[in-house]
C-alpha cells in the first residue's frame, strides 16, 4: 500500500532539489483511461487545445496552415473535460502530499496547466530551458506542479529535463533572453546546466516540481504519442499579485481571469469541500 504522505527524508529531498518522484503513485488502469480519454479527444478535435505551431518552438511547424500544422501540444482545461482527471488533480494521494509544502488549504490552478502534454512524433517541439513561474503573477512565488506519467518517458520520446537546486538560485533579468528562457551562451549560465537530469518516468509515475526549477524538454524522436496529465498547485495565501515593472513576469502570459478549486481532504469535484474562487487581474 503506497502511502499518502511524503516522508520527512522526501519532503527534505524535494526542499532541497526541487522536485520528487512517486513511483507508481496512479494505477495502470487509470493511467489507461486517461490515455484513452485523451486519444478520443484528439480524433474529435475538442477544445480548448494548444497546437505545437502556436508556440514557435525549436522543431515546431511553421503556422497553423504548414504541414502539421494542427498537431497539438496540450489539450486545455482538463479538469472542465471529464470528472476523471478532476477527481485525480483533487485525490488525497496529491493534497496530502502538498499540504507539507504549501500549507493547509491548496488551491488548484486553472490557468496554463490543468492541462493533458500530448507530445507527439514528427512535429514535436523542443522546449528551451525555462522557469514555469514565467506563467503566472503571484505574490508568493510558491507553486508546486504535478506531472502524472501515462506512459513511459525517456529522452527518446522528450522527457523533461531537470536542475537540481536550481529553484533557489537568485537568477537576474540578463540571464534569460525576452521570451524568460535561460540563455545558453553566458558562462553563468552553462556552469548552471552541466548539473541537468533527465526525469525518466514509467506509466503511473508522478513528478512532483517547484514552478521555479529550471527544466526543459527536447522532441519527440519514437513513433508513439507521449501523453502526461499536469496541474499546478499554490496555497490560498499565494494570491495573484502585480507584475513589478520590469519584473521576470513581463512577458508571461497575462491571465485576466483566473480560476482555482480549492482542495478539501477528501475532495473530488462533485464534494462540497470544494470552492470554486474566481479572480480578476488587471
Amino acid at each position: 500500500m503506497i502511502e499518502h504522505s511524503f516522508s520527512q527524508a522526501e519532503l527534505d529531498r524535494f526542499r532541497r532539489d526541487g522536485f520528487g518522484v512517486v513511483r507508481g503513485l496512479a494505477d495502470r488502469h487509470l493511467c489507461e483511461c486517461m490515455k484513452s480519454l485523451a486519444r478520443q479527444h484528439l480524433a474529435q478535435d475538442v477544445q480548448p487545445v494548444e497546437y505545437e505551431a502556436q508556440t514557435q518552438y525549436p522543431g515546431s511547424p511553421a503556422s497553423l496552415d504548414a504541414p502539421g500544422g494542427r498537431t497539438v501540444r496540450r489539450l486545455l482545461q482538463a479538469c472542465a473535460r471529464d470528472q476523471l482527471f478532476g477527481d485525480w488533480a483533487t485525490s488525497r494521494a496529491i493534497g496530502d502530499r502538498l499540504r507539507p509544502l504549501l500549507g493547509p488549504q491548496i488551491e488548484l490552478s486553472q490557468a496554463h496547466h490543468n492541462c493533458v502534454m500530448t507530445k507527439s512524433p514528427a512535429f514535436s517541439s523542443a522546449t528551451a530551458w525555462h522557469q514555469d513561474i514565467r506563467y503566472w503573477s503571484f505574490e508568493r512565488p510558491e507553486l508546486i506542479s504535478v506531472w502524472l506519467a501515462l506512459g513511459q518517458e525517456h529522452e527518446e520520446n522528450g522527457c523533461l529535463l531537470l536542475v537540481p537546486g536550481s529553484h533557489r538560485i537568485e537568477f537576474r533579468r540578463e540571464q534569460f533572453d525576452d521570451a524568460l528562457f535561460l540563455r545558453e551562451d553566458p558562462e553563468e549560465n552553462r556552469r548552471i546546466l552541466k548539473g541537468g537530469v533527465a526525469a525518466k518516468l514509467d506509466e503511473g509515475d508522478v513528478l512532483f516540481f517547484h514552478c521555479r526549477l529550471l527544466h526543459a524538454a527536447g522532441r519527440n524522436r519514437t513513433g508513439l504519442t507521449k501523453f502526461a496529465a499536469v496541474f499546478t498547485y499554490h496555497s490560498e495565501l499565494g494570491m495573484p499579485g502585480a507584475v513589478p515593472a520590469g519584473g521576470m513576469q513581463q512577458a508571461a502570459v497575462k491571465e485576466h481571469q483566473v480560476s482555482f478549486v480549492q482542495l478539501g481532504r477528501n475532495a473530488s469535484l462533485q464534494d462540497s469541500a470544494v470552492l470554486l474562487q474566481i479572480f480578476a487581474q488587471e
